[in-house]
C-alpha cells in the first residue's frame, strides 16, 4: 500500500515520512521531488518554462504512478509519500492511477495553523549553492499557503485524513499516523479501480438531456476531467447495452429503450493510451423528477451536473468536448456521424 502524506509546502512532510518508515514495518521513503529533478535534466528548458510546477507537466504524474507502482513490485510492503497535492484533478489523476494497479493509497494531511506554517517557512534553510534559493524555497511556500487554504475548504479535509501538526515534533506526528494506519482509522481512498487498458477498446458513452436540453456530465473519482456516463464496452456485450449498463450502474437510472446512435470515434492511439472506438448514443430527455433521483457511487463518481454547450466546452477535455460538439449536430439532423480523432470523415 501506499501512505500518502499531503500539506502545505513546509508543513513537515519530508521529516515525518522519514520518522514514519521507522515506525512501519518493510516500509520505503519515495519522494516524488526525484522525478522532477530528472525532469529538470531530460527535458528542453523551452518546455519547462512554459509550467510553472513540475506537477502540471503530465510527464510528472505519469512517472509518479509509474515509479511508485515499480518500487512496490521490487521491494513489497508500504510506500511512504510526502508530497503536496492541490489540485483536485491531480489527486484524481495519481490516485487513480494507482487504484487501475489495485495499489491501496491512504491518504494523510498535515495542517498546522497557518501562523505555525509561517513560523516554520520563515525557519527553513536555503541552500547557499541554490540560484535565487530564496525565492525558490522560502516564497515558494508563502505563495502556496492560499492556494492550500482553497484546497482545504474545497475537498482536502473530505478527501483526506487530517492531522493538526502544529504543536507535534515529526517524530510524534508520525506515531499518530502509524497508529491511525494499523488500525484502520485511516482507510484505503474510496476510489473505484479501473485496469489500464492493454489494447485498443471500444468505449460506449450515452447523452442524457434535461427539459432545457443541457446534457448530464459526471466528475470521476478515478480520472481528471468530466465525462458522460458510460464506460468500457466488455466481451461479448453490444455498445449499446454497455452504455445503458453503465448508465443504470453510475446514475440509478434505467433505460427502457435502447438508444439511438450520434457518433462512432476512432481515437487515434496517443502512448501511453491506446485509443480505440469511441460511441455516443442518444438516451433522450429526464424528466425533472427521474434526474432528481439520481444516486451516484462514491468510489466512482464524485458528482454530477446538466450543462449547456458552451458551459461543457469548459468542463470537458477538448477531445471530449469535440465529440460531445459533433453529436450535438447528428442529433439536431437525425443522422449519426462517423469521426476520426475528433473529425468528420465521408
Amino acid at each position: 500500500m501506499i501512505v500518502w502524506i499531503n500539506g502545505a509546502f513546509g508543513a513537515g512532510k519530508t521529516s515525518t515520512a522519514r520518522e514514519l518508515i521507522e515506525l512501519i514495518p518493510n516500509s520505503t521513503l519515495f519522494d516524488p521531488e526525484v522525478i522532477g529533478g530528472a525532469l529538470d535534466r531530460l527535458l528542453p528548458p523551452k518546455h519547462l518554462a512554459e509550467v510553472g510546477d513540475f506537477q502540471d507537466l503530465p510527464i510528472w504524474r505519469r512517472l509518479v504512478i509509474d515509479t511508485a507502482a515499480a518500487m512496490l513490485a521490487e521491494l513489497g510492503g508500504t510506500l511512504v509519500v510526502p508530497m503536496t497535492l492541490l489540485r483536485q484533478e491531480y489527486r484524481d489523476e495519481i490516485f487513480g492511477g494507482l487504484a487501475a494497479r489495485r495499489i491501496p493509497v491512504r491518504h494523510v494531511l498535515l495542517a498546522p495553523a497557518e501562523t505555525i506554517l509561517r513560523e516554520r517557512i520563515a525557519g527553513r534553510e536555503v541552500p547557499v549553492d541554490l540560484p535565487d534559493g530564496e525565492i525558490r524555497v522560502r516564497q515558494w511556500s508563502y505563495d502556496h499557503i492560499e492556494p492550500f487554504k482553497a484546497a482545504l475548504a474545497a475537498w482536502l479535509t473530505a478527501d483526506a485524513y487530517p492531522i493538526d501538526s502544529g504543536s507535534l515534533t515529526p517524530r510524534d506526528t508520525a506515531r499518530r499516523i502509524a497508529e491511525a494506519v494499523g488500525s484502520g482509522e485511516v482507510p484505503a481512498c474510496d476510489i473505484v479501480q479501473t485496469p489500464e487498458p492493454t489494447a485498443e477498446t471500444v468505449a460506449a458513452g450515452v447523452l442524457l438531456f434535461d427539459e432545457q436540453d443541457r446534457v448530464l456530465l459526471v466528475d470521476p473519482t478515478y480520472k481528471a476531467g468530466w465525462e458522460f456516463p458510460g464506460g468500457v464496452v466488455e466481451r461479448g456485450e453490444a455498445p449499446a447495452r454497455a452504455g445503458m449498463r453503465e448508465v443504470a450502474e453510475e446514475t440509478g437510472i434505467r433505460l427502457d429503450d435502447v438508444p439511438a446512435l450520434l457518433v462512432v470515434d476512432w481515437e487515434p492511439p496517443a502512448p501511453p493510451a491506446f485509443g480505440g472506438l469511441r460511441l455516443l448514443f442518444d438516451g433522450g430527455r429526464l424528466d425533472s423528477e427521474t434526474a432528481g433521483h439520481m444516486r451516484l457511487p462514491g468510489p466512482e463518481l464524485r458528482a454530477w451536473r446538466f450543462a449547456s454547450e458552451a458551459e461543457a466546452a469548459h468542463l470537458l477535455p477538448p477531445v471530449r468536448y469535440e465529440r460531445l460538439r459533433r453529436a450535438l449536430r447528428a442529433r439536431e439532423r437525425g443522422r449519426a456521424m462517423y469521426l476520426e480523432g475528433g473529425v468528420p470523415v465521408g
